[in-house]
């Protein structure tokens, strides 16, 4: 997969503090509230301090845009109302109008569906059903009004087709009080797990993100695969929601946990909002950290206990 924020990543065994999430129903993903991402991953080794081999340099941002490469992202539902249970139905379309049908599937789906708020408080990683006509659909339910960014992350199985991913905008209807992103800060916490990131996020230089995962003081060490690994990140940029999306490297059946680390490249300076999934006791849990590429590396709350950067909630997996 492709990054316009080149992640490459690798397994460790370490400890420390994990975050938060909930699911909203089959075939729904991990979710984020009021704390607020880029995919195109890259796959490799395993072991600490290596890098990935599967990463592309240089690919433009993803989700900027509705069509690109003869592809185009066709939103069915371009409204909501919040607070409400809806059906989101969308198609990718080829040069000829016609609905795609036939995808390569990527870390063990077809098509990966991240939709965030534009202030980035609010965080979806959906795995939408495909209809024999190559309509997609999911089941949505949106906690607060506001715009939102819907992101189609996928490849379609023609001959030398790369992966894409192309974004729509949508709108959830209802009485909106806008709120700022929470600061930057090295911890998250939900569902009773703790996450510390350790590393800076740097504008045109690789470097290292650490995430280590603990429970009650306690280094978890036996975390569950997920999409085919240990660990799963989505960075969005704040302003135009670009999209990363990336896996630690490794196959799922060694290194599982406490630590996922990355090796990460921002493609600018500015604000990203970093959301981590991982699976443990059968649930999928998401930590958000907010993080400024350029700045120092975040500390630590001085308390020991973790900053409240992510939503209460319990975790439903993929």
């Amino acid at each position: 997969m492709h990054t316009a924020l080149r992640i490459t990543a690798f397994t460790a065994a370490l400890a420390a503090t994990f975050g938060t999430a909930y699911g909203i129903g089959t075939g729904l993903g991990p979710v984020v509230e009021d704390s607020a991402p880029a995919h195109r991953g890259t796959h490799g080794g395993t072991g600490e301090g290596e890098a990935g081999h599967g990463g592309h340099q240089g690919a433009p941002a993803g989700g900027l845009a509705i069509s690109e490469d003869g592809y185009t992202l066709d939103l069915d539902t371009p409204r909501v109302t919040s607070g409400h249970r809806t059906e989101l139905r969308f198609a990718v379309r080829d040069g000829g109008g016609r609905p795609v049908t036939a995808y390569r599937r990527e870390h063990g789906k077809d098509l990966h569906l991240v939709l965030a708020s534009r202030d980035l408080l609010t965080y979806r990683h959906l795995h939408p059903v495909r209809d024999a006509d190559g309509t997609w659909r999911t089941p949505v339910d949106l906690p607060r009004a506001g715009d939102y960014r819907v992101l189609a992350d996928f490849t379609p199985a023609r001959h030398g087709a790369g992966n894409l991913t192309l974004g729509a905008d949508l709108a959830a209807s209802g009485s909106y009080a806008p709120r700022p992103l929470p600061a930057p800060a090295a911890t998250a916490e939900a569902g009773g797990y703790q996450v510390e990131l350790s590393g800076a996020l740097r504008p045109g230089k690789e470097s290292a993100l650490r995430f280590e995962v603990s429970r009650g003081g306690e280094p978890v060490t036996d975390l569950q695969p997920h999409l085919g690994a240990y660990g799963h990140l989505v960075a969005l940029r704040a302003g135009d929601l670009a999209y990363l999306h990336v896996h630690p490297n490794g196959e799922a059946g060694t290194g599982p946990g406490p630590a996922v680390s990355f090796t990460a490249t921002a493609p600018s300076g500015g604000t990203y909002r970093l959301f981590l999934d991982f699976r443990h006791g059968g649930e999928v849990r998401t930590a958000a950290f907010t993080v400024r590429a350029g700045a120092a590396e975040p500390r630590s709350a001085p308390t020991g206990r973790p900053s409240r950067t992510g939503a209460p909630g319990a975790g439903h997996g993929h």
